[in-house]
């Protein structure tokens, strides 16, 4: 379980990134919180991320929101989707286990897609089949000299990973 030795090497100097800051005035964000998903079905298929994008923070009425969407989008006859966790607040959070429990009955009677989460030891991201998606998207969207405004943070996710924009979730009323 312990994190890889690894090392890389460049031909050039390596990219170096300088921590910028936003003026607090500034109307536009620049970050972005987003929920992914490695989809990874059987067969022949080619794998998939699914994004979408979050208006906030990331919080368990927002996770909810995003399993509900996911659950939507995958193909009949898929029964299972496997979640692969980290430790977040959010996915671990009293309602987000009851909107699980509560999901996986309706399914189990009606048919449908059954979500079985898998937590991941804490402190130890390298297990998470997406990460290595995130650390090379991470990447190719960098602008080392200036600040992506979210819309352009957002095209680039998307033209990244090979996505079309969604709507962003979002919670109708503040949450503490």
């Amino acid at each position: 379980m312990a994190q890889p030795a690894l090392h890389t090497w460049t031909a050039n100097d390596p990219l170096r990134l300088v921590t910028q800051s936003v003026a607090k005035t500034d109307p536009d964000p620049k970050a972005l919180a987003c929920y992914g998903l490695l989809v990874r079905p059987g067969g022949d298929a080619l794998e998939e991320v699914w994004l979408r994008f979050v208006d906030g923070r990331p919080v368990s009425a927002i996770t909810t929101q995003f399993l509900a969407w996911c659950c939507e989008r995958l193909a009949t006859g898929v029964t299972t989707l496997v979640l692969v966790w980290d430790n977040a607040s959010w996915h671990i959070s009293k309602e987000v286990r009851r909107w699980l429990r509560d999901h996986n009955q309706r399914a189990h009677r009606a048919g449908g897609v059954r979500l079985v989460p898998c937590f991941l030891p804490a402190k130890s991201p390298w297990l998470n089949p997406i990460e290595p998606q995130w650390v090379h998207g991470k990447r190719r969207i960098v602008e080392p000299a200036r600040l992506l405004t979210a819309r352009e943070l957002e095209e680039r996710i998307c033209a990244t990973f090979g996505c079309c924009p969604s709507d962003h979730l979002a919670i109708p009323h503040e949450v503490a």
